[in-house]
């Protein structure tokens, strides 16, 4: 593959953030960006964004249009990464070195996965250079500063209240839910392109189709062609993507909050002993980089955080068993999407049920995931993956190898005092003496609570009673 990237990048030298359109429609803003692949492949991206304030120019808004400027900027690395191109100009807006530095850092940790996967080597410095060619009168645009820590403030301004809560159908954005009922009546769900499992999640939480905002997103065609030809394919930062598209959404219908479900656990990288991380745009790293960033150059008036940031997979899992009503409707698995499915074979299937087995029956695990996963010898290798057996994780959404070993150390045990037959793959992981070794290690998952989150005070007090209580 390296040849591969090195042949595109001199086939294709440039790639061109050349503009962004939004058209009012209504109750909807579109908007339109327009990418260059040379000279003569263009991409046009599209998003659709309902909108609370019908009456408002927001064409012309300023927030608005620097939210949107930065979403190209995320959305752009979707198409960059077909061909790689060493130089990308930016005529769209302006931003200054300490973005430029900012932005580069997000591109290249964001795309660790698909660096490594593709086997590009590359660092931080070479892969890309970034030029803002946007001219004088976009320059001109740009933020004033009246000091260094004072900005001219010349927005549309509401009064923000309530949360916008992501929800992609798995338990995370359910225990989210749940933990924020309390303030029901304030908050709105927010999903991008519609989603039945997370569509019915939202409604069995108690909220109407109008409190879901669902934000159309659409890919260009022509992306999905070169794949086929065979230019660069792989993994990028989507949860950056949810960043700044869901600020958008909680700007536009004056919410305070927007309010993730990442978990600590996705602070850990997936390749052993690197900074690959499959997580990347889920950790609190970005998290935090992101905060920073959009309070100096954007100010929308919007938090962004996780609400789960404190808490251990097994604590979400804990919680996540008590709420039955969810159980037989909640996905998590990328594979089985398109069909609304567990697909009973990937690993995000498997890390699942495995976090959930010391709270749920095997026999219920069965009924809801369809199949009988810890009895499937041909799991192993993934089961050797999730429990550190092997030198890297699953690239997908999955706890720590140290919680899986601790869930599967509880249900062992469970079992056991219950004078029940292990499944296979439990029965495997005895047979290789990782129970006793495992088994004797203080558990520090169940009352855990990480320090390091954004978490502002007034969520704290509940937060903390629910998920560390017995």
């Amino acid at each position: 593959m390296q040849n591969k990237f090195i042949t595109l990048r001199e086939k294709h030298p440039v790639f061109t953030y050349e503009k962004y359109e939004i058209t009012d429609l209504g109750d909807r803003l579109a908007i339109t960006y327009f990418f260059h692949l040379g000279d003569d492949i263009l991409f046009t991206p599209k998003w659709e964004f309902s909108r609370k304030h019908t009456y408002i120019d927001y064409e012309h808004e300023e927030i608005v249009r620097k939210l949107a400027f930065h979403l190209g900027l995320v959305e752009l690395i979707s198409y960059w990464k077909c061909a790689c191109p060493p130089l990308v100009i930016i005529k769209a807006g302006y931003i200054d070195e300490e973005q430029i530095d900012w932005w580069k850092q997000q591109y290249y940790l964001g795309l660790g996965e698909f660096f490594y996967t593709n086997g590009i080597e590359t660092d931080q410095e070479t892969f890309l250079q970034v030029v803002v060619d946007s001219g004088a009168e976009v320059r001109e645009q740009a933020d004033v500063r009246e000091s260094d820590d004072e900005w001219v403030d010349i927005r549309t301004t509401f009064e923000k209240s309530g949360c916008l809560i992501p929800i992609g159908g798995g338990k995370d954005s359910i225990v989210t839910l749940e933990l924020l009922s309390d303030r029901k009546s304030s908050n709105l769900c927010y999903m991008i392109n519609k989603k039945e499992a997370s569509e019915r999640c939202a409604e069995v939480a108690g909220y109407t189709k109008e409190e879901v905002l669902i934000v159309n997103r659409t890919l260009d065609q022509r992306l999905l062609a070169l794949n086929k030809e065979g230019y660069l394919n792989g993994h990028t930062p989507f949860s950056a993507i949810v960043a700044f598209s869901s600020v958008l959404s909680a700007y536009l219908y004056d919410k305070r909050y927007v309010v993730l479900s990442n978990e600590s656990s996705a602070n850990e990288s997936t390749v052993e002993g690197t900074m690959v991380n499959h997580q990347y745009s889920k950790s609190f790293k970005f998290e935090s980089d992101f905060t920073d960033y959009e309070l100096r150059y954007i100010n929308s008036g919007v938090h962004y955080f996780s609400l789960l940031r404190p808490f251990s997979e097994l604590q979400i899992a804990k919680h996540f068993a008590l709420q039955e009503k969810y159980h037989e409707i909640f996905r998590s698995c990328n594979v089985g999407s398109k069909v609304d499915q567990w697909c009973g074979h990937c690993p995000k299937c498997l890390f699942v049920y495995i976090i959930l087995s010391p709270f749920i029956t095997i026999q219920r695990l069965i009924e809801i995931f369809g199949s009988d996963m810890l009895n499937d010898e041909s799991m192993i290798p993934t089961f050797d993956k999730l429990i550190g057996l092997a030198p890297e994780k699953p690239f997908e959404c999955v706890g720590t190898c140290d919680e899986a070993n601790t869930a599967v150390c509880m249900t062992i045990r469970r079992l056991t005092a219950d004078q029940e037959e292990l499944p296979k793959l439990y029965q495997y992981y005895k047979d290789k003496g990782l129970y006793i070794v495992n088994d004797k290690n203080k558990n520090p998952y169940i009352k855990y609570y990480n320090e390091e989150n954004q978490i502002p005070e007034e969520f704290t007090e509940r937060l903390k009673a629910l998920m560390l209580s017995e």
